[in-house]
């Protein structure tokens, strides 16, 4: 036992190893842009001030996202997917898989659950005792459910899912610029010391490695950027782009596709002015998504609504029931 906690511990220890190497370089390319480049290199007042100006900015909102994106924690599901005290009770001391299966059926009409698992049975996470809301899947990293978990992300050491995916595309696209400007503002610099023109010192090696380290980080950025762009355009995570939700009608990778523009509101919010800002915007709760074909005949949450809402629905609840049916 005492083992098995010193490796926990030490696991945690070095999962932020990849923070803090991305911190660091972070911290060098700051005093190597501000100190050694714009204070030692730049001769010329005007130029100097302006890329200070701009050089804060970008910093600044690679920060903000990056902090965002490590600290904000994973959502999991409410308590209304745990099962209860007599549910637990009932489904420990069946024996049998197809009458633990059952019983998870009866629980599942209470609650807006479309997808399934690849069986077809609902979909149950032993470690948590939690039946899985849509898209929520279990991180054996986070040791926890989490709402609409997109992948581990060792670089800010948490999981992306619900609760942070905007503030990774965020922290993906500000890095994106970031490297692009200190790339685009260092290179005439990289040139001059490249060729002579300006003495070699200290400086030289850090503008040098300045515009190396930016564009290497800029092309991987670049990759991964685009690929959750297009996840997003198509209202997919990382892990469904891989195996495809099952619904009741089988297989469907365009499941929760509900065209661009609400694909697009669904990470972001509605408030377009708030899509660049580092604050929780995305619409609903993680619980519940509309999907792209749904009759209302085939909607078992519509088909029980009635007893979910008795079972202590509150009016946001009612509002997400709404706004599924309008999906549908």
């Amino acid at each position: 036992m005492a083992l098995s906690r010193a490796l926990r511990c030490c696991q945690r220890v070095f999962s932020w190893i990849p923070v803090i190497i991305i911190s660091s370089v972070v911290l060098w390319s700051y005093y190597a842009y501000v100190f050694e480049l714009c204070f030692v290199t730049l001769s010329n007042h005007l130029e100097r001030v302006a890329y200070l100006l701009i050089f804060h900015v970008c910093f600044i909102m690679f920060c903000w996202t990056y902090w965002k994106a490590i600290f904000t924690p994973p959502s999991t599901p409410s308590k209304k997917f745990h099962l209860s005290y007599s549910d637990k009770e009932r489904y420990e001391m069946e024996e049998r898989p197809d009458a633990q299966k059952q019983i998870l059926t009866e629980i599942a009409k209470k609650l807006p659950i479309f997808t399934r698992a690849q069986s077809g049975a609902v979909r149950f996470c032993d470690r948590c005792q939690v039946i899985k809301p849509d898209r929520c899947h279990h991180c054996s990293v986070c040791e926890t459910c989490v709402l609409k978990m997109d992948h581990h992300c060792p670089w800010v050491n948490n999981c992306v899912g619900f609760s942070n995916y905007k503030f990774f595309l965020l922290f993906l696209s500000y890095s994106m610029i970031y490297c692009v400007f200190i790339a685009s503002t260092v290179f005439q610099y990289f040139l001059k010391f490249w060729v002579g023109d300006l003495p070699n010192g200290p400086a030289k090696f850090h503008v040098l490695f300045l515009l190396f380290v930016a564009l290497m980080f800029f092309v991987s950025l670049m990759f991964l950027f685009g690929y959750h762009c297009w996840l997003v355009a198509k209202n997919r995570s990382t892990l469904e782009a891989f195996s495809a939700p099952v619904f009741q009608n089988g297989p469907d990778r365009n499941g929760f596709n509900v065209g661009l523009s609400r694909n697009l509101r669904q990470v972001f919010g509605e408030d377009k002015k708030l899509w660049f800002i580092p604050v929780f915007t995305s619409q609903g709760d993680g619980h519940y998504f509309p999907l792209r074909t749904l009759c209302e005949s085939e909607n078992p949450l519509l088909a029980n609504e009635g007893k979910w809402m008795e079972d202590g629905g509150s009016d946001e609840e009612s509002a997400v029931v709404s706004w599924l049916t309008l999906a549908s």
